[in-house]
């Protein structure tokens, strides 16, 4: 199919492109940008007023499959991933068996093919199953297509393995993604410690156990030059370590989540488990925090952390209902707040969402450029729109902003080669 997005204010960080144009694809690929003639054979979709991006990628993905289908399976969740606009997600490694050997890497990338409505690459676990004490077969999984290594939901508590994998990270050029709790500090913590969960009786984790494994991982990856990317940013305090690491010429990155930046912790309020995440919601110095460090650059990316579960699940007591937020279908809009805040312009939002991202774990998407792969969002940055959750795409109606107005909605996503609308 051949399609020209005609009029479209066209933002694209990868090339500096900031105004009104065309784009072409075909056959799922950007055959031209810029003053367009129509020509026979197209599909023309009318931009005018609208604004066309790359489209999105997101890093920080749990799609659940296999082993937790009841959660979210490829399909809904790739589906949810282009309603939110996204083209492209990464998916965590704590699926059932978890994604540490190339068997579990090959059946997530062959589902993906066959089902998903966006790319999906995978992300492999570091240690074998996710248990901190052996390294997962990390070159046998890079050549079947891991992009990045993680043991996301876990820490990797022992610090030579955690050493071991930023060496591997050098030999295989690829980062490792750290989910930083020191769990003698968390110790089954559920929101953020402080008055609030002395009042609500509930057990607290201190911003001390996110930063104290950032100061780890950081000294770690200085040691070994290796590749370190910090996952899920949530405390002013580790703004300050990420801060200044990059400034001792350290190579580490950073993301941050729309609900790190958009709700605190009082939002659990009422025993809320839809706003029950870990790292767990902080404060507003932490928020005015990951805000500055967005802003000059210190946190790279926005990433959804997109964690669905059933709704069964979130309806048990606080202490026993399972931390994540569904965060495809809302992320692209919740950021989109910064800018009219002033935090960030239009074209550092949509590279933090994009261009670092893609730089970030060297695949070629994020870009309109001529020959990349024609994922495309449209976008009507004037539209508001009532949060329903029950409307999810995702099987995972988790979420802390049912009921929200939030404006900016995407209205067409052009994914593997086709158009959807809404």
């Amino acid at each position: 199919m051949k399609i020209l997005i005609k009029n479209g204010h066209i933002v694209d960080p990868s090339q500096n492109i900031d105004g009104i144009g065309d784009v072409l694809s075909e056959e799922g690929r950007i055959k031209g940008i810029g003053d367009l003639p129509p020509t026979p054979n197209l599909r023309i979709i009318d931009a005018t007023g609208l604004y066309v991006f790359p489209g999105l990628i997101d890093m920080h993905t749990h799609l659940r499959e296999p082993g937790f289908e009841y959660k979210e399976t490829i399909k809904t969740g790739t589906m949810a991933a282009v309603r939110g606009g996204f083209t492209t997600v990464c998916a965590m490694p704590n699926t059932s068996p978890v994604n540490d050997n190339s068997s579990v890497t090959d059946l997530i990338i062959t589902k993906a093919i066959q089902e998903g409505a966006c790319a999906v690459f995978p992300i492999g676990a570091i240690t074998k199953g996710q248990d901190g004490e052996e390294l997962a077969e990390m070159g046998i999984m890079h050549a079947e297509g891991c992009v990045a290594f993680s043991d996301d939901g876990r820490p990797v508590m022992n610090s030579l393995i955690m050493r071991r994998a930023l060496e591997y990270s050098k030999t295989f050029d690829v980062p490792i993604i750290a989910h930083c709790e020191d769990l003698s500090l968390s110790e089954d913590g559920v929101m953020n410690e402080g008055l609030l969960s002395l009042t609500l009786g509930l057990k607290g984790t201190p911003a001390e156990a996110e930063e104290v494994m950032i100061a780890r991982d950081i000294a770690l990856a200085g040691l070994t030059r290796g590749r370190l990317h910090i996952a899920h940013v949530s405390t002013e305090g580790s703004v300050r370590l990420v801060r200044q690491a990059k400034g001792r010429g350290i190579n580490v990155t950073a993301e941050t989540c729309p609900h790190y930046f958009s709700i605190m912790e009082d939002a659990v309020k009422g025993y809320n488990t839809n706003a029950k995440v870990n790292p767990p919601l902080r404060t507003k110095k932490d928020i005015e925090a990951i805000k500055q460090g967005l802003k000059d650059g210190i946190i790279d990316v926005i990433a959804t952390d997109h964690a669905p579960h059933h709704r069964d699940e979130k309806l048990r007591e606080f202490d026993q209902s399972p931390s994540g937020i569904s965060g495809l279908e809302t992320a692209l809009s919740l950021s989109l707040r910064l800018v009219e805040e002033g935090v960030l312009t239009l074209n550092q939002l949509i590279g933090k969402m994009t261009v670092s991202p893609a730089k970030i774990l060297k695949i070629n998407k994020g870009t309109l450029k001529v020959g990349s792969d024609a994922g495309v969002v449209i976008l009507d940055l004037n539209k508001e729109y009532k949060v329903e959750a029950e409307k999810f795409v995702s099987k995972g109606k988790n979420t802390p902003f049912d009921g929200w107005v939030l404006k900016g909605m995407p209205v067409i996503t052009i994914s593997k080669g086709k158009v959807y609308e809404w």
